[in-house]
């Protein structure tokens, strides 16, 4: 079983910075692919950035620019910079990862708790 959890949410001034970290503990042979989604009040959850175990990245088309996904395969775990933050990135962030538990076990989809990010001033 994989557990994700995240840290660095928190409120900042439009135009500030904040770095989420999410870190993948439990037992498990290997994580896949990792990422970051967000949901806002009254709106559909959306993907902010995924890195793939082979270092591809994607963003979405509101972050793109902004937004850094990087990946610590030693540690488990990915980490959004978040730069030049405007008050419709307010949200809920969630962590997202793809696991296997052993190399004969089907790839489980797991989610964070999530961390809340506002931008207000």
């Amino acid at each position: 079983q994989v557990q994700l959890v995240e840290s660095g949410g928190g409120m900042v001034q439009p135009g500030g910075s904040l770095r989420l970290s999410c870190a993948a503990s439990g037992i498990f042979f290997m994580i896949g692919d990792m990422g970051w989604y967000r949901q806002a009040p009254g709106k559909q959850r959306e993907l902010v950035a995924i890195v793939t175990t082979g270092g591809s990245i994607n963003y979405g088309d509101s972050v793109q620019g902004r937004f850094t996904i990087s990946r610590d395969d030693a540690k488990n775990a990915i980490y959004l910079q978040m730069n030049d933050l405007k008050p419709e990135d307010t949200a809920v962030y969630y962590c997202n990862a793809d696991s296997i538990a052993s190399p004969i076990a089907r790839e489980i989809n797991t989610w964070g708790q999530g961390t809340q990010v506002t931008v207000s001033s």
